[in-house]
C-alpha cells in the first residue's frame, strides 16, 4: 500500500486523503498555503456526458454566437464526438468530429485539448494500431498523436504521431489483454508560463511499465513531429531522426523515442513471469486553484483483464519535476476507468482547472462531487 494517512469522513462517500507533502512552492502561482491537501467524495445527482466515454474527456470553453459555451469531446470505440452547452449538465450531443484529409489509421481517442491565444485548438489523441506487430494476437500497439482544429473541435487536421514506444519493445506473449506494448492513456497539460506542454502517459512495455512524463515546447505545437522529449530519470531525452524509404522512390523522416523512466513504476507489470498485476495507469491532471497544487487521478489495474482495483490521487506543485508528486493514495475502491475532475466555475472550470468543489467523473458519468481542502 502506498504511504499516506487515510481516514473516513462521516457523511462522505469514499475516503479523505491526506498525503505527506513537504513540497517546494517553486513555479506555483502564489505561495503554497499551509496544511496537507485533502480530497473527499460525496454522492450527488448524476451527470452523464453526451454519449459514452472510454478515455479521458477534454473540456474547453469557447464563444458560440457571442455566448460562452462549454465544449466536451468524448471518445468511444476510437471515434471522438463533440457536445456543447452552458454547463456539464446542459450539454447537447453533436455529430462525430470530422477530419480534414485522411484521419489517423486505427482508432482515435481524443484525450486532451489545449487552445492557443489565437483560438486554434490543439488536440492530443491515443491511437491504437492493429497488426503492425504481433499479427493475429488480437492486441494493439498504442501511440500518442496530435491534431489541430480551427472551428472549436468540429473538424480536425491530423498532425501525426508525436510519441511512440521504442522499436523492439513489443511483447507478443504478454498477459496484457489489450496491448503488446506502446504508450498512451494520457493527459496533456500546459504549464502556467505557456512554455511547455507536458504529457503524463502510460508506458506499456518492460523494462519500465508505469506512468511516465514527456514534454514539448509549446511553440512547436504546429509542427510537433520529433519535438517531444521524455524524462529518463535525470534529464529530458530527445528523439532520434533517420531517413527511410517511402515506397515510391523517395525517403521520409522517422523518429525513434528513448524509453522513459516511469516516476510511478508498476509494482507488478503484465509482462513478468506471473499473472499478478499492480499497475497505475491513465492519469488525468488538473490545476486546483484552491489547493494551489496540481492534482492527478489514476486508475489501478489489478489483473491481466485490467480489473479496476480503485482510483488513486496524488499532488504536486509543479509539472517539470515528476519526483515532486506525492505517493498515490486511494480515493475510491473499485469504480470505473478514466476518473477525471471537472471544474464548476462558468467560463473557467474544465478537466484542466477546478476549485474547492468540483465534479468527479468516471467513464463520462458523475455520481459524486469532489471537495478539496487542506488539513492543518
Amino acid at each position: 500500500m502506498p504511504t499516506g494517512r487515510i481516514a473516513l469522513v462521516a457523511g462522505a462517500i469514499g475516503l479523505v486523503l491526506v498525503a505527506d507533502v513537504g513540497l517546494e512552492p517553486a513555479g506555483a502561482q502564489q505561495p503554497e498555503p499551509a496544511g496537507e491537501p485533502v480530497a473527499v467524495l460525496a454522492e450527488a445527482p448524476p451527470i452523464q456526458l453526451p454519449g459514452p466515454a472510454d478515455s479521458n474527456s477534454p473540456a474547453v470553453w469557447g464563444l458560440v454566437s457571442g455566448r460562452d459555451q462549454l465544449h466536451i469531446l468524448t471518445s468511444v470505440a476510437g471515434r471522438p464526438s463533440l457536445g456543447r452547452g452552458l454547463s456539464f449538465d446542459r450539454l447537447a450531443p453533436l455529430a462525430p468530429v470530422r477530419w480534414t484529409g485522411a484521419p489517423p489509421s486505427g482508432g482515435v481517442w481524443m484525450e486532451s485539448v489545449i487552445p492557443d491565444a489565437a483560438g486554434v485548438w490543439f488536440g492530443y489523441y491515443h491511437n491504437e494500431r492493429e497488426n503492425v506487430v504481433c499479427p493475429g494476437s488480437g492486441r494493439v500497439l498504442p501511440r500518442i498523436g496530435a491534431a489541430r482544429s480551427g472551428d472549436r473541435g468540429r473538424t480536425w487536421r491530423d498532425l501525426g504521431p508525436i510519441l511512440e514506444a521504442p522499436a523492439g519493445t513489443e511483447q507478443c506473449e504478454t498477459l496484457n489483454r489489450y496491448f503488446v506494448g506502446g504508450v498512451g492513456d494520457f493527459t496533456a497539460i500546459l504549464d502556467h508560463a505557456e512554455q511547455y506542454v507536458y504529457f503524463f502517459y502510460s508506458q506499456y512495455f518492460e523494462p519500465g511499465t508505469g506512468v511516465s512524463l514527456a514534454r514539448m515546447v509549446w511553440a512547436n505545437r504546429t509542427a510537433p513531429a520529433g519535438r517531444v522529449t521524455v524524462w529518463n530519470g535525470s534529464a529530458w531525452a530527445p528523439a532520434r531522426s533517420s531517413r527511410v524509404p517511402n515506397g515510391t522512390g523517395g525517403t521520409v523522416t522517422v523518429y525513434s523515442f528513448p524509453p522513459a523512466a516511469p516516476f510511478l513504476r508498476a509494482r507488478d507489470p503484465w509482462d513478468d513471469a506471473d499473472a499478478e498485476v499492480d499497475v497505475h495507469w491513465g492519469p488525468s491532471i488538473h490545476w486546483n486553484t484552491h489547493l494551489n497544487l496540481y492534482v492527478m487521478l489514476l486508475n489501478h489495474a489489478g489483473s491481466p483483464e485490467w480489473d479496476q482495483k480503485g482510483v488513486y490521487v496524488s499532488f504536486a506543485p509543479r509539472l517539470d519535476d515528476p519526483r515532486l508528486w506525492t505517493p498515490p493514495v486511494p480515493l475510491l475502491t473499485g469504480g470505473r476507468w478514466y476518473p477525471q475532475v471537472m471544474g464548476l466555475d462558468p467560463g473557467r472550470g474544465t478537466d484542466k482547472e477546478a476549485g474547492e468543489l468540483a465534479r468527479f467523473f468516471m467513464s463520462g458519468r458523475s455520481d459524486f462531487t469532489i471537495h478539496f481542502y487542506r488539513q492543518p
